[in-house]
Order: C-alpha cells, then structure tokens, then sequence
C-alpha cells in the first residue's frame, strides 16, 4: 500500500491583481521521489510553487504537507515545516560571500559540518569560493549557491524552480547529480524544468498544466516514451531535446 503524498494540492486557485492564474489545480507529490511540473511557459507552474511556499495565498482550495493544512500558513512557518525552496530568480545575497549565504541560510543553527561536507562533495566551487562575494561568481556557480542555500538543512521537501535553465551543459550534470544525491537520501523533489532531458532522467512522475491546471499526471517514463502524448499535452514532441 503506497504512503500518503508528502504534498497534496486540492482545488487551488490563486490570482495575482486581477489575473486568475491558478485555476484549479489537483496533484500530489509522493514521498522520496521527483516529481516534475511541465508545461509551456505561462501556465502557472511558478505561480504553484510560489502558492505552495506561502509568496502567493490561495484564493481556494487545499494545500497539505506531511499531513498538515499549510494554505494559509506564513511562509517562514511553511519553510521551519520542512519545505525548501529555490525560486528561479536564484535568491542569492551579491554582497555577501557565499559562507555567509550559506549561514543565513541555515536558520536552526550553526551549519552542520557533515551536511556542508557534502555539499562540497556535489558543488566543488563552492568551496574554492567559499570567502568571495557571492556577487562574483558566474551565473552557474550562483544557481549551485542558491540550490546549496536550500539544501544546508535537510528537508523533507524541494520545490525548485528551473535549476538548469541557462546553463552549460557540464553545470547541467552537475546540477542533476547533486539532485538525485538528495533524492537517495529520501527527500521528495517538486521540480520545474524545461530541459526535458533533465526531466527524463530524474523524474519518476510528472504533473503537465495548461492554462492554470493539471491536465495530465503520470509515470515520467510514460511521458518521454511518447511522442504523440508530448505533442498532444504541450504542443510538440520533445524526445530529441
């Protein structure tokens, strides 16, 4: 008998001003897997994860983590729960080094030296930059920062925001290894990517919106072996990507 999901989302709607972005959107995210959210851009695949994390309230419907009603919850209180999250604008502190990223970051304590060594072990560059501004460092080198600021506690639940988009494809593997690190280490994984290879390799379901909800859920592996079925859910085939 399969466990209850980590994240259950009922019904959800969410504007922004006058616009009804969420129109409804049902899924679930098992525990300890990776569980991407696709789509063509401007569909409301952000704008669910921002609903999940407390940055946009839902209008109406159910949010539910780990057995617990979080819809209206603030969003430091979503994020103590157990939630880490890695928008797409990287949230990263140009000022500071990234030692001090990395210690702002870990909100319950000094960091665990165990934990960082790992986190050295998947982002080497970090630790060659470990004293300079975070400021400095290139575009691929600050998404590893911003994917280590939400990985120096452990979680029990990802939401990420395209980690890969834009970058080399050397930082893309780099990227994706360290994610599959964190799902053998049991974490469940709410990943929006663009980069259907990325998908197809770390994905063991995938949820597709149209136009504010869910039009399709099932295996990942489903989904990339099927030309016709890519073309009909996003409007074109995506296997040779």
């Amino acid at each position: 008998m399969q466990s209850e999901p980590i994240l259950e989302l009922d019904g959800v709607y969410t504007d922004i001003g006058q616009y009804h972005i969420l129109r409804g959107v049902d899924l679930h995210v098992p525990r300890s897997t990776v569980t991407m959210l696709l789509g063509r851009n401007g569909v409301g695949k952000t704008t669910t994860l921002r609903s999940i994390i407390g940055h946009w309230r839902a209008r109406e419907g159910f949010i539910r983590y780990d057995g617990m009603d979080i819809t209206r919850m603030p969003t430091a209180e979503i994020a103590r729960a157990g939630i880490g999250y890695v928008p797409e604008q990287m949230g990263v502190f140009a000022d500071l080094t990234v030692e001090e990223n990395m210690r702002l970051a870990a909100v319950s304590g000094p960091i665990n030296s165990a934990r960082l060594d790992w986190i050295f072990s998947v982002f080497p560059a970090l630790k060659t930059f470990w004293f300079a501004p975070a400021g400095n460092l290139s575009g691929g080198q600050k998404q590893m920062l911003s994917i280590a600021r939400a990985m120096i506690e452990e979680r029990k639940l990802y939401l990420i925001d395209e980690p890969t988009k834009g970058l080399a494809p050397a930082i893309v593997s780099t990227m994706a290894r360290a994610l599959a690190d964190l799902k053998r280490q049991g974490a469940a994984i709410f990943l929006v990517e663009q980069n259907f290879a990325v998908a197809k390799a770390l994905g063991d379901f995938a949820d597709v919106m149209d136009d504010g909800h869910v039009i399709w859920s099932g295996a990942m592996s489903r989904l990339s072996e099927s030309d016709e079925l890519q073309q009909k859910l996003m409007g074109l085939s995506l296997a040779g990507n």
